[in-house]
């Protein structure tokens, strides 16, 4: 199992925050491309959707992720299974004081578990690199909602 971590500082209140990360209809236009929802009802546990990301090489990748917890607005835990590998993407929401305006400590972890032997020996082989890819895209999904706060705040302050 490896696991790779990283915190931003994302100046938006955590609950604003959270509807970024949970409103699946709007996800398009923050992280990904085209979002698909699997699932009906209102979002948490056992919520499912599939989004299409373009990687740096230019090739899309397909995943499907379901909602494993969720604790509004601090904790969203997501599941994934990939080739030989399931991943636990784990979303934490810390408001903290900061410059007296809404900041909040946004920590974004992954934890990727091999559940095949040839995933186990990627693992092995790629580990490294691996991590180094995953932290790149996750230090981009943090961007990426610091922006959306952002936006979001921009477009509240203007109506």
């Amino acid at each position: 199992m490896s696991t790779v971590a990283v915190t931003e500082f994302v100046e938006a209140h955590d609950v604003d925050l959270w509807r970024l990360l949970t409103d699946l209809t709007t996800r398009t236009r923050r992280f990904t491309g085209p979002v698909e929802v699997l699932t009906s009802g209102p979002f948490g546990p056992g919520t499912a959707w599939r989004e299409t990301r373009v990687q740096p090489d230019g090739t899309a990748l397909v995943e499907e992720f379901v909602v494993i917890e969720a604790e509004p607005p601090r904790r969203l835990v997501l599941g994934s299974r990939g080739a030989g590998v399931d991943y636990r993407i784990t979303w934490a929401l810390r408001p903290v004081e900061r410059r007296r305006r809404g900041c909040t400590a946004v920590t974004v972890e992954q934890e990727s578990v091999p559940t095949a032997p040839y995933g186990r020996v990627v693992a092995l082989l790629l580990g490294g690199l691996a991590a180094r890819a995953v932290e790149r895209a996750l230090r981009q999904d943090l961007a990426d909602l610091a922006a959306a706060a952002a936006a979001a705040d921009g477009a509240a302050e203007a109506a």
